[in-house]
Formats: structure tokens, sequence, C-alpha cells
């Protein structure tokens, strides 16, 4: 499959009690989400622990009084430096660290786009059998941990870690078995799929059984591209 054009990047920012940006963030279709804290946007919103916002325009924020972290979700061209703050540029009271940067090779360049932010959770020792998406995104755990195998491979997340799911490839995520765990999710989807699952399950078998995760939805929103 040919390359869209784009890539998809997390960006995970922390601010200082009332650190504030010297500069907004350029224009680009943009999810922000906050994982501790509160955050005050240039648009007049203001997102507590766990909210999210999604705009395509410039755009600015400024921590509460007792900080902030957030994770920045960023559809931006394939040849996009990613914004990075901190003491370099003059915000000195914010850190930014880059997890993940993935080129994305769908969905169809040609027809239109969702960006999507959702949550994941699932009870202790749940599962999500094996599945593919019908669109890219990155994950950000939030609460517990997951392991994830895909390609013939597993990896383990724990809070604050981001990986990304490309779509085709089938995956099947299996949680701890202490606690409940529970993931961030930002997707990039063929339109017609507003308001809809993107998770088609790989084996029949799999179709009919109780499925244990519980999805939270906070934006679904059609983009230019």
């Amino acid at each position: 499959m040919s390359s869209t054009g784009y890539r998809l990047r997390q960006v995970t920012d922390r601010l200082g009690p009332g650190a504030r940006l010297n500069a907004p963030l350029g224009a680009l279709n943009r999810v922000i989400y906050c994982h501790k804290g509160a955050l005050d946007l240039s648009d007049g919103t203001h997102l507590a622990e766990d909210e999210a916002w999604y705009g395509s325009e410039e755009v600015a924020f400024a921590a509460g009084d007792e900080g902030a972290v957030l994770w920045r979700f960023e559809l931006c061209a394939g040849n996009a430096e990613p914004t990075l703050l901190g003491a370099d540029d003059g915000n000195a009271e914010i850190a930014s660290t880059l997890q993940v940067d993935a080129e994305l090779d769908g969905p169809d360049a040609g027809s239109g786009w969702i960006m999507r932010c959702d949550s994941v959770k699932f009870p202790m020792g749940g599962v999500a059998f094996t599945h593919v998406h019908q669109g890219p995104g990155i994950r950000v755990v939030r609460e517990g941990q997951i392991r994830i195998d895909t390609g013939g491979e597993s990896q383990t997340y724990l809070p604050g870690q981001a990986w990304f799911e490309p779509g085709p490839e089938a995956v099947f995520a299996q949680t701890s078995e202490l606690q409940c765990s529970r993931f961030i999710r930002v997707m990039i989807l063929p339109e017609e799929l507003k308001g809809k699952s993107s998770i088609q399950y790989v084996n029949a078998e799999d179709l009919d059984k109780p499925k244990s995760q519980r999805y939270k939805g906070y934006v679904d929103e059609p983009i230019d591209h």
C-alpha cells in the first residue's frame, strides 16, 4: 500500500503550574487530551483531567495552578518536523517528549477522513480477541498494562507508554490480571465510520463471544486533508 503523504504523531507535554505557551502551535488537525491537571486553550475551552479537544487552527494553552500533563496527537504532512516545547524555544516550564511518529499508509487518500479520539477500558485480565481496524492509530496507556501481540512479536506497555497500529495488521491484546487497564486512542478512519466501530474480528469463532472492553468517545470529527 502506498503512503498517504501524512504522519501521525503523539507528543507528551508536561507543564508546570501556570505554564503557558510563548507562541501558538501551528494549524493542523490536532487532538489534545488532558491526562493530568487542567488546561485552558486559546479558543476558550477548558480541559479538565480525562477530557479531550479537537481543532485544526493555531492554538495556545496554559496550565492550571497544579500544572498539567497532556497527550498531543497531530496529523501532519510527511516532511513536517515535530513541534517540541522546552527551554530552547523559551518555554522553560514546558517539556515535550515525542513518543510516536508514524507514516500513514491509509485510509484511502482519495476519500474523506475522520479523526477519532476514544478510550478503551478492560476489566482485570480482559482481552481483545484477534482483530484489525479500518485505519491507523496511536494508543497511550492511561492505567494498568497491556500486552500487544502482532506480527509474530509481543510487547507490554505501561502507563504513559505509546504504540502505533497501522490498522490492517492483526492484533491480540491481553491486559493486566491485577488491575483494570485503559488506554487513550486516536485513529484516522474513513468518513463513513463516523459514529461506528472500526474493529473487525479475524476469527469467526470470536464474533459471538462476550467482549470485555468498554469504550468512551471524546472526538469523532471529519477533517480536511
